[in-house]
């Protein structure tokens, strides 16, 4: 096999080596250097003929020995230092290395799994020097393969069940018998070492086989959570859509994992008075971490009904969640149904009355009075400018936070979350701005309720510059779609449209269950004093479905309404300027124009156009805010449809 390192004199044959070493009994007495009895482990030779190793002579590992006519013994005496003996994983590499180079790696795939095991091995915890003896490692290979009867049982035979089975013993027996003690009582243990279930959990399931790490690394806490899915597949799903189990697949390990909540290897069945999770004993689970010592609170008692694995696809199991997902999934497919339709329907009449020069004619300006040519509407105030730019800036902050958890699966969730710091600084800027977002809806309703106390001899709820809606607002929506099938001409509006108006109070909505849902989340110390656990469980479908609306309505529908159709497209800056030519503002919002026209008011609203540095600063802002929203909107199309 090339690695017969006999280069020692003449060597002992197996059958010489056999003639002793295959006595029958489980060990061997042989004299040593000086004379002294020394007991080596016996040798069965038929199960070494049975084994992988059955090939090669004992003195391919052996490599000291050398045959010597000394009667009784045919080992050298003389007490000098004997060679190193070969080393497995030095054989083995130096095998696959060989196939390597002589273009045969391909028809040895075995030997390359076993060469990937030893590279596995040779990072691991049990290739350390031992504390206890420093000429030793922790585990060496013989420690867990016998070189001289080593062989794998077919897969799916008795054979193999069993020899799976007893690797736990195995383990157990020679090194870890604590663990074994509680492995043989738990739920795995029982079904391995007593029923000898080849699908029942061993040691090298959750700890790997030759990759064995210290499990108070991030890295193994991590690959064992994940190993826990290989066979829990449906309770992984349903952890990973939990906030522990989000954080965990971003990469980080502080949060709760399986083996935290159900126990490592003394793991018991659910309905077990000792189980962990038993109903009688999750309060003291939970307070494990959160016990008020750090940075988490004591868990209040609403956290025992918190559902982990709880999913919103089973109602009798689960029907809170199914009703809370129920009413986000019409919610959404009734909110993106109608606004998609009433998008593409706009650009197709928009787009084709263009090509067809169909458009309504532009105000000229040689039909207006000569000190109106070239004037702007003021159309938004400094504040209405200010609390739309700090809305949107706190939104897309809050998106670019939130969008990791939300699909911790897609493949850029991991780097932006490190990016931004981790998920502890990630939370803390998502606060934050969850704050700032509702200081400026909370400041904007007594802005608002301070406006319409002054005017309130004149205020009329449904009155022309109300932003409620009222039923003019319906027959515009209706004429609306009358010209997007050519069955009418484009609408006029007054100082609001339909959609404009809904763009409004949409954010009322929005803030309303995300803001509650996300402080629930937030405290929870106090929502679960007050409230049951599955609130929580319902809060997060609300949290995420909710913003998940909020975000690609944002980004396609109001986008096009402002930006993307014809009319407008590449940019409108109204909202920055604060204005808008007379010229647009006469063909967006001809009702109006034509009432303050009449009224002889118009001229309280002409204002100069903006200067040049105000409308480019205006672009250049603008253009960024439409790019980073339509990033984000890309990186959420990746999370939903690399989740579906």
């Amino acid at each position: 096999m090339g690695l017969a390192l006999l280069g020692l004199g003449a060597v002992a044959d197996n059958e010489g080596c056999l003639s002793c070493h295959a006595t029958g009994t489980h060990k061997l007495e042989v004299p040593d250097a000086q004379g002294k009895p020394r007991t080596l482990a016996a040798m069965s030779a038929k199960a070494y003929g049975k084994s992988v190793h059955a090939k090669l002579e004992c003195v391919a590992c052996h490599t000291a020995i050398k045959d010597q006519p000394a009667p009784g013994n045919g080992h050298q005496k003389d007490g000098a230092a004997l060679p190193k003996s070969a080393s497995c994983a030095d054989c083995h590499q130096q095998l696959w290395d060989q196939a390597k180079q002589d273009g045969s790696a391909a028809a040895k795939p075995r030997l390359g799994l076993v060469a990937e095991n030893v590279a596995a091995y040779k990072q691991s915890f049990h290739a350390r020097v031992s504390k206890k003896d420093a000429n030793k490692v922790n585990a060496s290979c013989d420690n867990c393969h016998d070189t001289h009867s080593f062989a794998i049982p077919t897969k799916g035979s008795t054979e193999h069940a069993r020899w799976r089975s007893n690797s736990a013993a195995m383990c157990g027996e020679k090194c870890h018998s604590d663990e074994l003690d509680e492995y043989a009582e738990s739920v795995h243990g029982k079904a391995a070492l007593e029923k000898h279930d080849s699908k029942a959990a061993v040691c090298s399931d959750c700890h790997t086989s030759h990759a064995i790490g210290n499990t108070s690394a991030s890295a193994v806490k991590l690959a064992i959570t994940a190993s826990c899915g290989s066979c829990h597949a449906e309770n992984y799903q349903s952890y990973k859509a939990t906030y522990h189990g989000q954080i965990s697949t971003l990469g980080y390990a502080y949060t709760a994992k399986c083996f935290d909540c159900h126990g490592s290897h003394g793991i018991l069945e659910a309905k077990d008075p000792d189980s962990k999770v038993h109903p009688d004993n999750r309060m003291d689970t939970c307070r494990t971490c959160h016990n008020g010592k750090k940075e988490l609170a004591e868990a209040p008692k609403g956290f025992a009904s918190f559902q982990p694995h709880g999913h919103p696809h089973d109602f009798e199991r689960y029907p809170q969640m199914w009703i809370g997902y129920q009413i986000m999934v019409q919610l959404l497919v009734g909110t993106f149904g109608f606004f998609w339709l009433h998008t593409l329907l706009w650009f197709y009449r928009e787009y084709k009355d263009r090509q067809q020069a169909k458009l309504r004619p532009h105000v000229k300006l040689d039909a207006l009075p000569p000190e109106l040519q070239g004037k702007h509407f003021k159309r938004f105030g400094a504040i209405w400018r200010l609390a739309h730019i700090s809305f949107a800036l706190s939104l897309m902050i809050l998106t670019l936070t939130g969008m990791p958890l939300f699909y911790p699966d897609a493949a850029w969730a991991p780097w932006v979350m490190q990016a931004l710091g981790g998920p502890k600084v990630a939370g803390l800027i998502h606060r934050v701005n969850a704050v700032i977002f509702a200081g400026v809806f909370f400041w904007h309703l007594f802005y608002i309720a301070l406006r319409i106390w002054k005017k309130r001899k004149t205020f009329r709820i449904f009155g022309p510059d109300s932003l409620v809606p009222n039923l003019q607002d319906g027959k515009d929506m209706l004429a609306m779609f009358k010209w997007f099938f050519g069955k009418g001409p484009r609408p006029v509006f007054e100082h609001w449209t339909y959609w404009e108006k809904f763009d409004y109070w949409a954010p009322f909505w929005g803030v309303t269950i995300i803001g509650v849902s996300g402080l629930m989340m937030w405290l929870p110390n106090i929502t679960g004093a007050w409230l049951p656990g599955w609130v929580f469980n319902v809060a997060a479908i609300f949290h995420g479905e909710e913003a998940f609306l909020a975000v690609v309505f944002l980004f396609t529908v109001h986008f096009f309404n402002n930006h993307f159709r014809p009319d407008k497209f590449p940019l409108e800056v109204v909202m920055f300027t604060g204005t808008m030519s007379l010229e647009h503002y006469r063909r967006e919002h001809a009702v109006e124009y034509e009432r303050l026209l009449k009224s002889g008011e118009l001229q309280k609203y002409v204002v100069d156009a903006p200067a040049a540095p105000m409308t480019l600063a205006s672009k250049v802002l603008g253009f960024t805010l439409i790019a980073v929203g339509l990033t984000l909107l890309a990186g959420v199309a990746i999370g939903f449809f690399s989740g579906t």
